[in-house]
């Protein structure tokens, strides 16, 4: 599939979920605007203020630690995914964006003061321990989390394989905070994973968008369409809880479903952040029905493909409403050796909705629902079959017909995830009513 796009690199920030473009630039050229000029009388009271702390307060601090926090104050106010890295943390970053390393496998923001999960990935000692999309941590180990900047409180999390971590957790629901003891270990994220549902449907669940996520999705259809005969009758594709990544395979695992049309587009002030994505001809499923899981944590570029299916009907979203990321952060290096991570654009769906701070909406609620089997009675139901005298089917032979067996995975399918099922119960009626037309 190819994106007919000006090309870019995004990382995903394993702090803040997102879509991050990283430019080689290291000094932003100012515009040639009257609102450009500094204005002297606010740099007169931080002159003030500075010189009021080096002379009044309780300990010495040195100047290049004050500007720091300067400069930090000045991008943490502007909105919550805008962020001043020095070196050591820039370092952190590309850390837990290579795909490896030793932590607890969240993904986090800010929300008044304390860390909130995004969402957990898949397979990691965070999923295993429990922790939930909409948590609240306000302690790692004895250390109050408020006060903190974003990146202390990841650099705080993130240790040595094998150690030990206490989260003190807010969760809706729960009288009083829970304690989660968490083991630390070395991430790595498998971003594509699938399974056949039953017999002609697929299964694609995409935790994480990473560089090669669309060539592996693409390659696992293809291997199911290949033990289907050369064909699926439906494909479920879970973004649930997944946080965003990399813009670029976004976009491809959109392509790989849309024949044409606009995908994505961004728009900020500056040329370089007003780019569009559009699809190439192709749809990986020859047009078989597709139905999209998300909830709140579906995230900035999942929800640029839910909202790209949605917005060309190529499929059916279902699901909770998701967390309505809709930035995009630029990584601008420095000359210190450091970087400013800055919110520079917003993206739209093809038909112009900005998702910022609204989400999508799925097509399909289905709600957070657990179903539990009822308790069989013993009793078999009377049937016309059961009644004495009763006519036979003429195309009955001798012998009874043998019931045919249900799938363990299909039979437990509700009861391990209700929105699953749900999902693959729309996917048996589409695919019926298209049969039909």
């Amino acid at each position: 599939m190819t994106i007919r796009s000006k090309p870019l690199t995004l990382l995903a920030a394993g702090t803040v979920l997102g879509v991050t473009l990283t430019l080689g630039h290291s000094v932003v050229g100012a515009r040639d605007n009257s609102s450009d000029v500094l204005p002297l009388e606010q740099l007169r009271t931080f002159s003030d203020v500075f010189a009021r702390i080096k002379r009044n307060y309780v300990e010495d601090v040195s100047d290049e630690e004050l500007l720091e926090h300067a400069i930090r104050g000045m991008l943490s106010g502007l909105d919550p995914h805008s962020s001043y890295l020095n070196t050591e943390q820039f370092n952190e970053l590309r850390i837990g964006t290579s795909g490896e390393f030793g932590g607890l496998g969240i993904e986090v923001g800010m929300e008044d003061g304390f860390v909130k999960v995004v969402s957990p990935i898949d397979d990691t000692p965070a999923q295993r321990a429990g922790m939930q999309t909409g948590d609240l941590i306000i302690r790692l180990d004895d250390k109050p989390v408020k006060g903190l900047a974003l990146n202390e409180a990841v650099k705080l999390m993130r240790g040595k394989p094998g150690s030990d971590i206490v989260l003190t957790v807010v969760r809706e629901g729960e009288d009083k905070p829970l304690k989660v003891t968490i083991t630390r270990a070395v991430i790595q994220v498998t971003s594509v994973k699938t399974r056949v549902l039953e017999e002609g449907f697929g299964y694609v669940r995409v935790s994480h968008f990473q560089t090669k996520t669309t060539a592996d999705m693409i390659k696992a259809v293809e291997k199911m369409k290949d033990d289907a005969d050369g064909k699926l009758n439906g494909l479920v594709l879970d973004l649930r809880n997944n946080p965003g990544g990399v813009l670029s395979a976004a976009v491809g695992i959109s392509d790989a479903f849309l024949h044409d049309g606009l995908i994505v587009y961004t728009d900020g002030r500056e040329e370089d952040s007003r780019l569009r994505y559009s699809a190439s001809k192709g749809d990986i499923l020859d047009g078989a029905p597709l139905v999209i899981l998300v909830n709140g944590g579906s995230a900035s570029a999942s929800e640029i493909v839910a909202g790209a299916m949605q917005d060309h009907g190529r499929g059916v979203v279902m699901g909770n409403k998701t967390f309505g990321k809709g930035s995009v952060q630029t990584i601008q290096n420095l000359a210190n050796g450091g970087a400013v991570k800055l919110t520079t654009a917003r993206y739209y769906t093809p038909s112009g909705r900005s998702i910022q701070a609204e989400g999508i909406d799925p097509d399909i609620v289905t709600g957070n629902l657990r179903v539990a089997k009822r308790e069989e009675s013993g009793i078999e139901p009377i049937t016309e079959s059961s009644l004495s005298g009763h006519l036979s089917n003429p195309e009955d032979g001798d012998e009874k017909k043998p019931e045919k067996e249900k799938s363990k995975s299909s039979a437990n399918l509700a009861e391990d995830d209700y929105q699953l099922n749900e999902a693959l119960n729309l996917l048996k009626g589409l695919t019926i009513l298209s049969r039909q037309g």
